[in-house]
């Protein structure tokens, strides 16, 4: 069994990219990456999120900034300032930290930010282009891009291969499921109408598992064949009382039961997590890049 390190497969990825954006601005003094992030109230998650994001542009040479507004900023008001933003064109990507507040319609929102901007992958125009067949998006949203950069990473074979992807969201599931069965592989989607006989029957004949279901212990050692490749996605948080919080985080996977079968297998944290960050960054550098083309 090996454990992906996500968190050094991501430093390696900053480090690339710290590496090139330095190589461009010597190139072209000119060129100065930019990221602007839209943050809606101030919910202690989402700001943790945002500093996270700002650190790591900064780590690498990208100018991340932080606009914040108001809980009950009116949604008039908030498009507003997305269009400015869209047409400013010192600005290569623009981020709105998700969740929004209930007043406000993500959908209408993410949809606002321009395609070339949109380095989140979220709106319908990425996302679309990602189901069809011969069709590149813009940006592929950022968590299923650093999965598929792990596979790649740890040389996992796609091709002909049983893939199980638990989770159907327009995030993460759904996105995924495309891109592995561009990549070749046989993709079964099970999600939360999915029985658990069908579960264990899909599950215990793939040979790579991706859950992103948000549930503690989705997947258990026994639902997994020898030799499977387990990436973990969730974010779960359940008690302990060893903790100072009386909490810890786990992904959807049953760590101890499944690393006895896995071939190789995403920790959480540690995993995925870091490299969702590592694509932000990415689809930054690229967009920035493109700017420069145009």
């Amino acid at each position: 069994m090996s454990i992906i390190d996500g968190r050094a497969i991501s430093s390696e990825l900053r480090a690339s990219i710290a590496a090139e954006i330095k190589e461009l601005k010597a190139q072209d003094l000119s060129f100065a990456p930019r990221l602007v992030i839209i943050q809606v109230g101030d919910r202690p998650d989402s700001s943790t999120y945002v500093k996270m994001k700002l650190k790591s542009c900064q780590e690498v040479g990208i100018d991340g900034s932080l606009q914040k507004l108001p809980d009950d900023v009116s949604e008039a008001d908030l498009l507003a300032r997305i269009s400015e933003l869209n047409e400013d064109a010192s600005v290569h990507g623009i981020l709105v930290q998700l969740p929004l507040p209930a007043h406000l319609d993500e959908e209408r929102i993410t949809n606002a930010v321009k395609q070339e901007k949109d380095i989140d992958g979220f709106s319908e125009l990425n996302l679309a282009a990602i189901f069809k067949k011969n069709a590149a998006a813009k940006f592929i949203p950022c968590t299923p891009k650093g999965i598929m950069y792990l596979l790649k990473h740890e040389q996992v074979e796609i091709t002909g291969k049983n893939v199980v992807v638990c989770g159907r969201s327009d995030i993460v599931g759904g996105p995924l499921s495309k891109l592995l069965e561009k990549a070749g592989g046989t993709v079964t989607v099970v999600h939360s109408k999915t029985s658990p006989e069908q579960l264990k029957f899909y599950c215990s004949n793939a040979d790579i598992i991706v859950s992103a279901v948000g549930r503690a212990n989705f997947i258990t050692g026994d639902l997994v064949k020898q030799g499977c490749v387990i990436i973990d996605v969730g974010t779960n948080y359940v008690p302990d009382a060893t903790r100072k919080s009386g909490q810890r985080m786990c992904g959807d996977v049953d760590f101890a039961s499944c690393k006895e079968k896995a071939s190789k297998i995403t920790p959480v944290p540690g995993g995925v997590g870091p490299m969702t960050v590592a694509m932000v960054l990415d689809n930054l550098l690229e967009s920035a890049k493109r700017s420069k083309k145009a």
